[in-house]
């Protein structure tokens, strides 16, 4: 789950989240087409970026302008929670294999158009880029993710392909009728929710 997340809640399953973040990807990819790190963008909604604000005593004037020291207090706030276990909610696959993603640094924190808008950057172990399939969910769904771009070097390319929200509505629905409520409740289902993209990269000239 999204580390910021657990400041609010306990875990909880279902289908209904409760926070929204749109996600902006930048891929680094080496002479010998590796993924050797990511750098990832989440943009929360307005009402999260709100209460963030608000749980830390920030911006008490209310206009979603920041100042330079405010900025500096807020910076990396949703790395302040990283558990050994959690992946970050960003996962690269190909065929069987997973990437081993590291721990992440900030790079960046903004508020644009009252929504707050944080970077960081993790090493990536040199994992192969053609072919790979990003994803970007919280398994608990307590987020609800939206992959709005994946930016690679000029010669790769990772079409976004939405999930089909009806489709994952009616594998949830199948769900619900093979469980008990609350085998439901602890159940994963973010994955159904994921958009994707898989990358490809044009042969080296």
């Amino acid at each position: 789950m999204l580390a910021v997340a657990l400041a609010f809640a306990p875990v909880a399953g279902g289908a209904h989240p409760h926070m929204f973040v749109d996600a902006d990807l930048r891929l680094e990819v080496d002479s010998e087409g590796r993924i050797t790190a990511i750098e990832v963008t989440w943009t929360y909604d307005d009402f999260s970026s709100l209460m963030i604000l608000e749980d830390r005593g920030l911006d008490p004037d209310g206009d979603a302008v920041l100042t330079e020291r405010e900025l500096a207090e807020l910076r990396g706030f949703d790395l302040e929670i990283w558990p050994e276990d959690f992946e970050g909610d960003v996962y690269l696959r190909n065929d069987e294999a997973t990437a081993q993603i590291g721990l992440p640094q900030a790079t960046g924190i903004a508020v644009e158009d009252a929504k707050i808008v944080a970077s960081h950057r993790r090493e990536v172990e040199p994992f192969p880029a053609e072919g790979t399939v990003i994803e970007t969910y919280d398994p608990t769904f307590f987020v609800a993710y939206t992959l709005k771009s994946v930016k690679l070097p000029e010669r790769c390319e990772a079409p976004i392909e939405p999930v089909d929200v009806e489709e994952a509505g009616r594998k949830v629905q199948e769900l619900v009728g093979e469980v008990d409520e609350m085998t439901f409740e602890v159940m994963e289902v973010g994955h159904l929710y994921a958009d994707k993209a898989r990358i490809a990269c044009a042969a080296s000239s």
